[in-house]
């Protein structure tokens, strides 16, 4: 991606995660400094993310702290020297299953962090602070395709729970002190560079190892896989589309993706649920071996079936995620071939 953008001063938390990495190197093409944040917390292997780190630090253009995102005086200080047009939030803690052991671990980094970055863009105002939610707090709503204009308001994770949290939260700020902000309802993202506690991952992984895979309620789950470059253009695009106060806003119908106050949420999903065991075939096919499955129940916390209604998010760019995963998988299977030297 190399294209004109309406701002060139980023501020991006969870720089070294999986979506930053790849959203830093867009904006990085586009020629906007960007000062990324991100704990390199050992969630999961901190290798990988010091890999994806040290490819952005190779670049012009990228500066780098090493913060928590709770510590609020540290992301202040960040906030005042850096000044940013556009304040990008990708770093929380994710997994919907970590959730169920660790539940203080979300507390600190999905909401005292988010309190961090609504504190900080609030003391030095912003253009438009965009942030990650996700499709997770759709929880237990069992109409499809998920619509932004539904309620969100029965998530069966903590995780969901926290997200959801920070669009209220968002709301409450925008609501207050007039910050546009944008939430975005990330649906299964997977790729090149991807995150080792996912399912794509770790089937790539087992296949070319010779292991079993877990598959928990094969017949029953299907899910939107959305490849992260199509989450990354949506990314980019709304950074520069701030969010306005929705015209049409009736308190008496409160509609949950807009209001009255400079607000916006968007699905960002391939709207295309794929089953798991066809998932887990095209898996198959660009490993080049066939999988051992160990079939397992559902586990708490997750739901049968994600689907993204993403009408809100092409009317507003025109853009649309279309990456199918007959595409995509191949391409990360290509990257982990080489990552690793198998």
């Amino acid at each position: 991606m190399s294209r004109a953008l309406p701002y060139h001063r980023v501020l991006l938390t969870g720089a070294a995660g999986f979506v930053g990495f790849h959203v830093t190197q867009a904006l990085l093409d586009a020629g906007v400094e960007v000062l990324g944040i991100d704990n390199l917390t050992p969630y999961y292997d901190p290798a990988l993310k010091q890999a994806r780190l040290d490819r952005l630090l190779a670049r012009n253009g990228f500066s780098f702290e090493r913060q928590d995102i709770a510590d609020y005086d540290g992301l202040e200080a960040s906030f005042a020297a850096f000044r940013p047009q556009v304040v990008i939030h990708l770093g929380a803690q994710a997994g919907v299953r970590y959730s169920l052991d660790n539940p203080r671990v979300y507390a600190s980094a999905n909401l005292d962090g988010f309190l961090s970055v609504l504190e900080a863009c609030r003391r030095h105002p912003v253009q438009h602070l965009v942030y990650a939610s996700s499709s997770s707090v759709y929880g237990a709503n069992a109409k499809v395709p998920f619509s932004e204009h539904d309620g969100a308001d029965h998530p069966v994770s903590l995780y969901a729970a926290t997200k959801r949290a920070n669009e209220l939260m968002a709301h409450s700020y925008a609501h207050l002190y007039r910050i546009p902000t944008t939430g975005l309802r990330f649906f299964t993202v997977y790729g090149p560079w991807g995150r080792p506690d996912m399912a794509y991952f770790k089937f790539t992984k087992a296949i070319l190892e010779g292991r079993p895979i877990d598959v928990y309620a094969e017949a029953q789950m299907s899910r939107d896989f959305t490849y992260v470059d199509d989450i990354r253009e949506a990314i980019v695009t709304l950074a520069g589309l701030p969010a306005e106060p929705d015209p049409d806003f009736d308190p008496a119908r409160p509609d949950p993706s807009t209001a009255a106050a400079p607000f916006r949420i968007y699905n960002i999903g391939n709207h295309t649920p794929v089953r798991l065991d066809r998932f887990i075939a095209v898996v198959e096919q660009a490993c080049g071996r066939q999988a051992v499955k160990r079939h397992l129940p559902a586990q708490p916390g997750d739901v049968p079936a994600t689907y993204a209604d993403v009408s809100g998010l092409a009317a507003r760019t025109g853009f649309s995620p279309e990456t199918p995963i007959e595409v995509g998988i191949p391409r990360f299977v290509d990257w982990y071939r080489d990552f690793y030297r198998i």
